[in-house]
């Protein structure tokens, strides 16, 4: 059978809506256009792909491993017909897709935004939260969006652009606050919460730890830094975030930021993407739009030495 692009059209929207009318009146056809479309599909792979189950219709195992590799599909297929020997943003209509920690995103991500806003009224931004999924396939992942936001130490063998300098602190609750000076007894024996947390992936600040003899006590482990003050008040437990990211910590969180008796590594945030987008003339335009966002950001990190976490004080500089 001769197959178009059209009929993967038809299939994204049969898999997505799961029903031959909402996929019609999705893709502005008739009923029967679709249901002409299934039919086709069907003896294609040899798959009912929907089947009925009571009043609804449910993906066949088939149609569930479709789905993923459908939307990627379409996605480059988009990307193709849109590519152009140049990008004009002043006049182009264009969604770029980039994945970034929720700490990034009320900061880079905010500036990022007012830029594009202000330059590219066209562009339209989407933002994907990271995941520890995302990091461990960076490789793949990266072929369906524009880029990641990470870390240096957590991906490599990737074209990437250092954009924002911090460092690591040690965070805790206050009303438990570490004796001072902390020992690496201490320090061992609490619990801890660690974002991203996992035997192959491992941020600098967690290597650095285990250099001093420092095991941390998992307790839990998040995807979320913002997520970490209501996970430790009131607790004996410690985690380790950026320090840009107890800025957003609310002025009643309850948390300080540890004096340890080392220095934990300096947090390079760098944006990192797929080979494939390397002359692309619309990255080229993205990739230094994320760069001036990034500049216009301070790049101080809190000196937090014993101090609330939101009263520490920013350095001076830039970095891009």
């Amino acid at each position: 059978m001769t197959l178009d692009l059209n009929l993967l059209v038809s299939l994204d929207a049969l898999l997505q809506e799961r029903s031959v009318t909402r996929a019609a009146q999705r893709l502005g056809l008739s009923q029967p256009t679709l249901s002409a479309a299934l039919a086709r599909l069907r003896r294609h792979f040899d798959d009912e792909l929907l089947h009925r189950v009571g009043n609804a219709y449910e993906l066949t195992p088939l149609a569930e491993r479709l789905s993923e590799n459908t939307a990627e599909a379409l996605s480059w297929t988009d990307r193709v017909f849109r590519t152009r020997s140049e990008f004009d943003a002043g006049s182009v209509e264009r969604e770029f897709t980039l994945v970034l920690t929720d700490c990034q995103l009320p900061t880079l991500g905010r500036a990022l935004s007012d830029l594009v806003g202000r330059t590219a009224p066209g562009v339209r931004l989407r933002f994907r939260h990271c995941t520890e999924q995302f990091v461990q396939r960076a490789h793949d992942h990266l072929r369906t969006v524009d880029g990641v936001v990470l870390s240096q130490g957590l991906l490599a063998q990737l074209p990437s652009l250092d954009l924002l300098q911090d460092r690591w602190v040690c965070v805790a609750s206050a009303h438990a606050a570490p004796t001072a000076p902390v020992t690496t007894t201490e320090l061992c024996d609490r619990p801890w919460v660690l974002p991203y947390y996992h035997p192959t992936v491992a941020f600098p600040s967690l290597r650095r730890l285990r250099d001093h003899g420092i095991e941390p006590q998992v307790e839990i482990t998040t995807e979320d830094f913002l997520a970490v003050p209501h996970l430790i008040v009131g607790t004996d437990r410690l985690s380790l975030v950026p320090a840009r990211a107890t800025r957003l910590f609310a002025q009643d969180s309850g948390i300080i930021v540890v004096n340890l008796p080392f220095e934990l590594d300096v947090l390079v945030e760098t944006l990192w993407w797929h080979p494939l987008h390397e002359r692309d003339p619309a990255h080229v335009w993205l990739r230094q739009m994320v760069a001036s966002a990034a500049g216009v950001l301070p790049t101080a990190a809190p000196s937090g030495r014993g101090e609330a976490a939101h009263e520490a004080t920013p350095r001076t500089g830039s970095g891009s």
